[in-house]
């Protein structure tokens, strides 16, 4: 998994737990890195599992509501390291849809051993967007948060619904409404 994630993610502990917990939650857990990133780093999944873990026992919060923050948070800090991705799309439809296509081919020629989650259009409209997404990691609560975030960053809305096409969330089907 590459550092942007783990760095953004100790980031937003920091900002909305403080400084305590980011050092309970590194100090609780079993890192080959110590704790110890960088955003051109790569480290091992399991880091991101123990992290996470250790924040929800420590905040008494669901692994899925913090998993969803993240990707509230996240959304910006990807934003701030490459504005040239989201900058070529008028509408969060646009940049969703194009998430296969364009958006992972620019993150691949970057971090060539970054590994992503698919996103398999089912239906576009120009008002909605039914697609599902599959990953082995299973954070799709993960990618709904940068969904809503991509809707408010063109300061719109939408309606999200998702489908839980397994038991262990590595396939997920996300049908998006744009209001208004």
């Amino acid at each position: 998994m590459k550092g942007i994630v783990f760095t953004e993610f100790l980031e937003m502990v920091e900002t909305q737990f403080g400084l305590e917990t980011v050092d309970t939650i590194i100090e609780n857990s079993d890192l080959p890195s110590e704790g110890a990133y960088t955003a051109v780093g790569t480290y091992e999944f399991s880091e991101m599992l123990q992290l996470v873990t250790q924040l929800s026992g420590t905040t008494h919060m669901p692994v899925n509501d913090l998993l969803y923050a993240f990707g509230l948070y996240l959304f910006e800090g990807l934003l701030k390291a490459h504005p040239e991705v989201v900058s070529s799309y008028k509408n969060p439809l646009g940049l969703l849809y194009s998430i296969e296509n364009h958006i992972h081919i620019h993150v691949k020629k970057l971090y060539p051993d970054a590994e992503l989650p698919s996103f398999k259009i089912l239906e576009k409209t120009d008002n909605s967007l039914t697609m599902v997404y599959s990953s082995s990691r299973g954070l799709y609560a993960l990618a709904h948060g940068l969904i809503v975030k991509t809707f408010e960053h063109f300061n719109k809305s939408a309606h999200v619904e998702m489908e839980l096409l397994n038991e262990q969330g590595t396939e997920v089907k996300f049908a998006i409404v744009q209001k208004g």
